[in-house]
């Protein structure tokens, strides 16, 4: 292994100062030939309002990830507080994600998964090359929103926001 050139940051306190950092979470999914895929997905943002465009980072050694590039197009599906174990299922490798998980085909054939705070179905505009993860453009094309509180995440761990009377 080459050493550091100076001025980069070390990996371990690169990923515990972003840790501070809280962010919502999110469930990438997609479906290739009629099979459902997906992971979960704490890398999401909005990138633009004309066009409507999302983005989101998957990790270049993402298993569920190339199935849902083939297909050409994704949904976002927004966690809601109380789907922590959904967010943990869809953040492992190797097992079947989709046992017992209840969804639909949004207007792309992205499954939108049943009970999300929200969902952003969309087609697949670019991919661009960020080190160690893609950076993967979305062109928005369904969408719809319930009331209710995000699953958040903070820390390397699932948070909840603090009820309103205690903010």
């Amino acid at each position: 292994m080459q050493p550091r050139p100076p001025g980069l940051a070390e990996p371990a306190e690169f990923r515990r100062v972003l840790g501070h950092f809280c962010t919502g979470l999110t469930i990438v999914t997609g479906s290739l030939d009629g099979t459902p895929y997906g992971f979960t997905c704490q890398s999401f943002f909005s990138l633009s309002l004309e066009p409507p465009l999302v983005a989101f980072s998957p990790s270049r050694i993402s298993r569920s990830y190339p199935s849902i590039r083939c297909s050409g197009a994704f949904c976002i599906n927004i966690l809601a507080e109380g789907q922590a174990d959904l967010g943990q299922t869809f953040a492992r490798s190797g097992i079947d994600k989709w046992s017992g998980v209840a969804w639909r085909a949004g207007a792309t054939g992205s499954p939108i998964i049943d009970g999300v705070l929200g969902w952003i179905d969309c087609s697949l505009e670019a991919e661009h090359d960020g080190g160690d993860h893609w950076l993967t453009v979305g062109r928005v094309v369904a969408m719809d929103a319930r009331e209710g509180r995000p699953l958040l995440y903070f820390k390397g761990g699932f948070a909840g926001l603090a009820p309103q009377d205690e903010r």
